[in-house]
């Protein structure tokens, strides 16, 4: 229902931008970003409120990480820089429709997720 991209390999120090579009969907209250590398859980990223005035990073991504959305493109982006190699791991956009801030970082709360897309950063 999402589709992500974006992904590649990449060196240490280097970027990549990943997108995600919801074709058909026209609301969703909040958009984020979660990963999973292998053999851990999906942690939590980054997400952004529709207006964009609410935005949360996890404290691994702060300062590197930049998530944005064009609402009239129903896209959501996420601007990867500094990447490191731990940053490796498969990224999935999710769309939650009533998603609130307080269990913004939770992927319970999120309804509709992408296929996933993979980041790899060598070091």
């Amino acid at each position: 229902q999402l589709q992500a991209s974006g992904g590649g390999l990449v060196q240490a120090g280097g970027s990549l931008r990943l997108s995600c579009v919801a074709p058909g969907r026209t609301f969703s209250r909040y958009r984020g970003w979660f990963r999973q590398a292998p053999g851990k859980e999906r942690e939590f990223v980054a997400t952004i409120s529709w207006s964009g005035g609410s935005i949360i990073y996890a404290d691994s991504v702060k300062g590197r990480f930049t998530i944005s959305r064009d609402n009239a493109r129903n896209t959501v982006y996420l601007q990867m820089n500094s990447l490191k190699p731990e940053d490796t791991a498969v990224y999935y956009c999710a769309a939650g429709s009533r998603t609130i801030v307080s269990s913004a970082t939770e992927a319970s709360r999120y309804d509709y997720w992408g296929q996933g897309t993979l980041v790899t950063v060598s070091s």
